[in-house]
């Protein structure tokens, strides 16, 4: 298939002022689509001007959920080069999405050969600030205009970019975490493990909960026992026990994110074990009371690493430290981490892919 660029008439003001600019609030001039018909394949790759999409009322997608999506960033790297970080990954993961959500696959080479090129006609956007980068959307959706519960014959695959400032903008912040004790974000079973917008639209009234009780995310436990520690908010979630790192297990209800899966390679890399297995929120509560767990944190694309300052749980408090200071190990690995991205040091894993 080729990739077709189409000419871009008008071009939209840079946002000179890069300390203005906000997660998902500001898009590029162009775009990436292309479309999927049964019995036709996948056809029409371009890149065009962003624009709106023409949906029936009765796209499917708005009717039954089905959809996919990713995310992603470039890096301008202190020579002014881009960087992508993992890009394959991705794809990789974006298709093991399609396949559960009974989705046509896409060609990960020619994916990743159309991010770069429209990476690279829309090069001025990728901003050149301290903690500044160019996020990624693919996503894939049901367009054909059906009533009727059963795979789409007909997808919509696009990628848009929007250039995000610094997560952090004084530094790592720690996060006040609450437990929930009734809602939960994913079964056995389930979806848990996509990137599809259902699992996200399931947490939105327990995030919204915890952010009325004055906290920042919500840890999620699992559905069978409300017992043991699976996600927190939209990220994967770490703790340092005892000098090693300890992390959920993957095991189909939660994200495989990209991610996580650095933090344990760095964390492997630099002598740190690991173990994979699910903490009790008895576990944590007398871990942190008993000095074995000193540090928790967050991983995900968006904030890279959030490190964890308290949990609450059913009116009970424990605070990690003093609450208000990064530990030592995730200021280790967040440094690490984004001086890889940013260029700022080696990349000995082969993880950056250079535009």
């Amino acid at each position: 298939m080729e990739l077709q660029v189409l000419p871009l008439e008008k071009k939209k003001p840079l946002i000179e002022d890069e300390s203005q600019l906000y997660f998902g609030k500001q898009f590029t001039d162009r775009m990436f689509v292309m479309q999927y018909k049964t019995g036709l394949g996948w056809h029409d790759a371009r890149i065009q001007p962003y624009q709106s999409f023409s949906l029936d009322p009765a796209a499917m997608v708005l009717h039954y959920a089905q959809e996919i999506f990713e995310g992603l960033k470039a890096f301008r790297r202190p020579d002014g080069q881009i960087a992508l970080f993992r890009p394959k990954d991705n794809f990789r993961r974006f298709n093991h999405g399609a396949r559960r959500m009974c989705m046509p696959e896409v060609d990960e080479a020619f994916m990743l050969k159309s991010l770069k090129k429209l990476i690279q006609l829309e090069a001025d956007w990728v901003p050149r600030s301290e903690g500044t980068s160019l996020y990624i959307r693919p996503a894939l959706i049901a367009s054909e205009p059906m009533l009727g519960v059963r795979p789409d014959d007909e997808y919509l695959c696009f990628i848009i970019l929007c250039p995000v400032g610094a997560y952090y903008k004084g530094g790592l912040a720690p996060v006040k975490i609450w437990i929930s004790d009734h809602y939960v974000r994913a079964a056995h079973g389930g979806t848990g493990e996509v990137k599809t917008g259902g699992n996200y639209a399931a947490s939105l009234y327990a995030a919204r909960e915890a952010a009325e009780k004055g906290y920042d995310q919500v840890l999620w436990l699992d559905a069978r026992e409300k017992k043991y520690v699976e996600e927190v908010g939209s990220m994967n979630i770490c703790f340092v026990e005892n000098n090693k790192l300890v992390t959920s297990p993957l095991h189909g209800t939660i994200l495989d994110g990209i991610t996580r899966r650095s933090v344990l390679e760095l964390a492997r890399y630099n002598g740190l074990e690991i173990e994979e297995r699910a903490l009790s929120v008895a576990e944590i509560f007398g871990g942190v009371e008993e000095g074995r767990i000193t540090e928790a944190f967050g991983t995900g694309t968006a904030v890279v690493i959030s490190p964890v300052g308290q949990f609450t749980y059913q009116g009970r408090t424990v605070v990690l430290g003093d609450g208000k200071t990064t530990g030592a190990v995730t200021q280790e690995l967040y440094d690490t981490l984004t001086g890889i991205q940013y260029g700022r040091l080696p990349d000995p894993h082969g993880w950056v892919e250079l535009l």
